[in-house]
């Protein structure tokens, strides 16, 4: 079912080669001495209107390893992805990754330091009017020079890295949800990236699709080197693939170490959600007016 490491490890090689040579533009992505860490929040605030969504976070991303970010549903992972990204900036604190303040780039500088990062958005996010082939393609054409002959190796190396290069003349609408994402995934590492983000890639997935995914996250992280974060609700096969586990609640960090730890941890939003528990910290009610207010003798009249 799987590409071998050594033919993903191939692929990803030959790529590096055609794009160090693909313009002008890849001479500016410099990298920084490198550390332990490739992504980080320090102090970070964000908030949408009056509504916090991230207070004073702070939190790290090991380099080379699949950090999970997982917690409760509005409690920050989806922000969290679009601040390291640059398609949101911290109202306060910094968000760095590999030692740059995302949040204090140029234009220019952050389409450097995008050009070394892949997403793959929640249910795969293809163009519905391209091929297979021609989702795969868009980012090398629209971010190298290469040929179109060398674009076809690149496109046909990763589609066989994720299974699917005999997909590759098919349209998003001819395939399953399960294959979608595996041609996302090989979009996102096109233009072979140092850290991939995976917003809910099990979301919908049938327990092959999602092992196979969860499978193919693991392999190409440790076959090519990269860092990887993964938002997820799936409890089991997350903890199970990664090897750091960060839980956000109520606009904090109520937990962050290996999966055993996490599991471990006294912390009562934790507890709750790695035991998937209906009460607790995280209620099961919307916040609204008390019982009394709208079934009392006056509350029927209100609205």
């Amino acid at each position: 079912m799987f590409a071998s490491s050594a033919t993903i490890a191939a692929s990803f090689g030959r790529t590096n080669h055609c794009t160090a040579t693909a313009g002008p533009e890849a001479l500016n992505l410099s990298r920084m001495p490198e550390t332990s860490i490739l992504a980080e929040l320090r102090n970070a605030t964000f908030s949408y209107g009056d509504r916090d969504i991230l207070r004073d976070v702070s939190l790290t991303v090991p380099r080379g390893k699949v950090t999970a970010l997982m917690g409760a549903s509005g409690g920050g992972k989806t922000t969290v992805l679009r601040l390291i990204g640059g398609q949101q900036r911290a109202q306060g604190g910094e968000v760095l990754f590999d030692g740059q303040d995302v949040g204090r780039l140029d234009a220019a500088g952050l389409y450097a330091v995008r050009r070394r990062m892949g997403m793959l958005f929640q249910f795969g996010a293809l163009f519905t009017d391209l091929s297979v082939f021609e989702n795969v393609a868009f980012p090398l054409r629209e971010h190298t020079d290469l040929s179109e002959a060398l674009v076809r190796d690149v496109v046909l190396m990763k589609l066989h890295a994720v299974g699917l290069r005999g997909a590759r003349d098919l349209m998003p609408s001819e395939i399953s949800g399960g294959m979608a994402r595996r041609v996302a995934l090989a979009r996102a590492i096109a233009l072979d990236p140092e850290l991939v983000m995976y917003d809910e890639p099990f979301a919908g997935l049938d327990p092959i699709s999602l092992g196979t995914a969860a499978q193919l996250i693991r392999q190409l992280n440790d076959a090519m080197g990269l860092t990887s974060i993964v938002v997820s609700h799936d409890l089991e096969e997350t903890f199970r693939l990664a090897d750091h586990v960060i839980i956000l609640g109520a606009g904090v960090v109520a937990a962050q170490g290996t999966p055993d730890e996490v599991r471990a941890s006294t912390d009562p939003l934790v507890h709750q959600f790695v035991n998937a528990l209906p009460t607790g910290p995280v209620p099961f009610h919307y916040p609204g007016p008390d019982e009394a207010q709208d079934f009392g003798p006056a509350g029927g009249r209100a609205r």
